[in-house]
């Protein structure tokens, strides 16, 4: 990096994880567009509404990390490629190819099709909650909705679920362990290692034994049609594992703690609950899971508001700061479930929209819905200091537990 970049020491701190906000509003005035040093890589950051939205269509900006640099590979070790070589880290037109294989899956009439059976997983979890008066809502409630429902839709046996979820678990809490880090740099590698395996072995069962699940729809696009490889056919099915359940689980931690730190706005979903489709999107706007976009590349020198980011740097489109900034948001840092519905940038914008939107949405007005109709008096049970989070450097934004305490 030619500029002066901003230490990790300034924004990498539990000051930083507990509320980022404050430092982005920083970067928005005086370095909108900067490059930031942190313990996973040095990266510029973009942090300003207009630039953010601009950056996220940029061709000159690729996603395909493993292309002729290799970059993911020296960022994220030899074992990221079984698993993290797949749509979300390429460019048209193989992500086009790819992309158009899924989106057939995640069409919204199957996904709307899901309603009855996501309301009836929220009960059966909340059945086991309701009579303690008492919850951590992280591995109670938010962390298994979303991978029940992922699992199925793959049609992933209910047997494994726990297991599966244990390694995508080692990668997503990565760093908040209180292993060593050589323990914890070789558990994320075990579970690089095995969960490819795993899905192997599943596509070879599913093959044996056929069943209605989008996993049997990509097999057939692997088999009959040729669309898919047999590599490609693993690493499409963790994305949607993986991002079927992650960041909704952290949405659902997030959206519930932001409420009860606004009680009032807590009450207003409470009593006027046709608010929560819109509540839904402010609060993704609010607290996103999702801080920062996957990375991306430059492929030649770009400049954004004047400050040249060099060909071959790693790019960070911040969209938490970007969904706070002034120029598009009054009030940003306000949580208004009433705000009228805006263009935030928590689903990402352009070719790599988030195409699970119809079911994180579902997921989110169904649990949320129900968490507050059926836990009365919802409160934190420990200070809110004291609510542990993943750490300030990883690429997620979210918490580790959730302890509540409520009317049984």
């Amino acid at each position: 990096m030619t500029e002066q970049a901003v230490p990790a020491s300034e924004f990498y701190t539990d000051e930083f994880a507990a509320d980022p906000y404050p430092s982005f509003a920083r970067l928005r005035t005086d370095r909108p567009v900067c490059p930031v040093s942190s313990p996973r890589f040095d990266q510029y950051l973009i942090t300003r509404y207009d630039d953010a939205k601009t950056a996220l269509t940029d061709p000159r900006l690729s996603k395909d990390l493993y292309g002729p640099g290799q970059h993911y590979l020296r960022l994220f070790g030899p074992n990221s490629e079984g698993l993290n070589k797949n749509m979300l880290n390429s460019d048209p037109p193989e992500h086009t190819r790819l992309r158009r294989i899924i989106s057939q899956a995640f069409a919204p009439r199957r996904i709307e099709a899901l309603r009855p059976r996501v309301a009836q997983i929220v009960d059966g979890l909340l059945d086991k909650i309701v009579p303690q008066g008492q919850a951590e809502l992280m591995h109670e409630f938010a962390i298994p909705l979303p991978m029940m429902v992922i699992c199925e839709l793959l049609g992933i046996p209910a047997a494994d679920h726990a297991q599966v979820l244990d390694w995508t678990q080692v990668i997503r809490t990565s760093g908040s362990s209180r292993r060593p880090p050589q323990e914890e740099r070789a558990a994320v590698q075990e579970a690089q290692l095995k969960l490819p395996d795993y899905l192997f072995d599943l596509m070879q069962a599913k093959r044996a034994h056929p069943a209605d699940a989008i996993i049997g729809a990509l097999i057939d696009s692997c088999d009959r049609e040729g669309a898919l490889s047999e590599a490609e056919l693993v690493t499409t099915t963790f994305l949607l594992l993986f991002a079927g359940h992650q960041t909704t689980a952290d949405f659902l931690g997030n959206a519930t703690l932001a409420l009860l730190n606004h009680p009032e706005q807590l009450e207003l979903l409470r009593t006027t609950p046709q608010l929560l489709p819109a509540a839904i999107e402010e609060l993704l706007r609010f607290d996103g899971p999702l801080p920062v976009a996957s990375p991306r590349i430059a492929t030649e020198d770009v400049e954004y508001d004047g400050m040249c980011i060099p060909r071959g740097s790693i790019v960070g489109v911040v969209i938490n700061s970007a969904n706070h900034d002034p120029a598009h948001f009054a009030d940003p840092d306000q949580l208004d479930v009433r705000r009228v519905r805006g263009p935030h940038l928590g689903f990402g914008h352009g070719v790599h929209y988030c195409l699970g939107v119809s079911l994180a949405r579902m997921e989110a007005q169904i649990g949320l819905g129900a968490l507050l109709r059926r836990l009365p008096g919802l409160r934190l049970a420990v200070p809110l200091a004291e609510v542990r989070r993943l750490p300030a450097a990883s690429p997620f934004r979210g918490l580790l537990e959730l302890p509540v305490t409520f009317s049984a």
